[in-house]
């Protein structure tokens, strides 16, 4: 399917999103809808097994919303909190490659996703800067991060509207590792392939139980979690992993 404002490709059982928004890949209604529209897509395609999100070019991963699309904040408040929620409780890890500034939406979308890789670049930095504006972050940007760096270390970053490069990020755990521009997409890409061969059915388990256990109760998250356990204890991949364990072979997972 062909996108406005998006590019999908898949390659090796990855897909590469890419938001496609020059000059700094800021997000309307109009991207958000359609980040929804390829992620529902890959959800159901089995030849993707993981995906990679990054922006185009070599300035920004997103600037956040697009101001000029001011006529739809409202509607697109509500639709990029639900569909970043929906990436975050997507079943298919999804990794974000921070190719250069994210701040606002375009940091809450990387916060959304499960994994994030970060460009060093001197312009290169993240943070959610809304109060500069006289706004708060409203794509789950307060929770999401507090999930993430806990609550003081939050309210440090958003009431101080800090903008942190990657080093910076890496440190306090905001990003997951900080890579040169020649090799970001290389490397999500390496990290993307190795989990791609992983068990399908497994992955997807632990993602719901991970998810539902953040968002809502602990008990809600062991309740997922045995129903995970149950599904997978039967499946094709399980009997093949044991197999291919005592055949000290590496195992093929079909996700079955």
């Amino acid at each position: 399917m062909s996108y406005e404002n998006l590019t999908v490709e898949i390659t090796n059982k990855v897909a590469t999103v890419t938001i496609n928004k020059p000059p700094v890949n800021s997000v309307n209604l109009a991207t958000i809808l359609e980040l929804e529209k390829a992620f529902d897509d890959l959800a159901e395609n089995k030849d993707a097994r993981a995906i990679i999100l990054t922006g185009s070019g070599e300035k920004s991963f997103s600037a956040g919303f697009d101001v000029s699309d001011a006529g739809n904040a409202a509607k697109a408040g509500e639709e990029g909190q639900r569909v970043w929620t929906k990436i975050f409780r997507y079943t298919k890890p999804v990794i974000a490659a921070v190719n250069g500034f994210a701040f606002g939406g375009g940091c809450e979308l990387a916060m959304a996703c499960h994994f994030r890789l970060m460009v060093d670049t001197p312009k290169a930095k993240i943070g959610l800067t809304e109060l500069n504006l006289g706004i708060i972050p409203g794509w789950a940007g307060t929770q999401r991060m507090a999930i993430l760096l806990g609550r003081t270390k939050t309210l440090e970053l958003i009431l101080f509207s800090k903008r942190l490069t990657a080093p910076e990020a890496f440190e306090i755990g905001l990003v997951d590792k900080v890579c040169t521009p020649e090799n970001l997409m290389s490397e999500a890409r390496a990290m993307a392939e190795v989990l791609a061969t992983r068990p399908p059915l497994a992955v997807a388990s632990v993602l719901k139980a991970v998810a539902t256990g953040v968002d809502f109760t602990f008990d809600e998250g062991l309740k997922v979690e045995l129903e995970g356990t149950k599904r997978v204890s039967t499946s094709k991949d399980a009997v093949e992993g044991f197999t291919a364990f005592f055949e000290k072979r590496d195992p093929v997972f079909t996700g079955e």
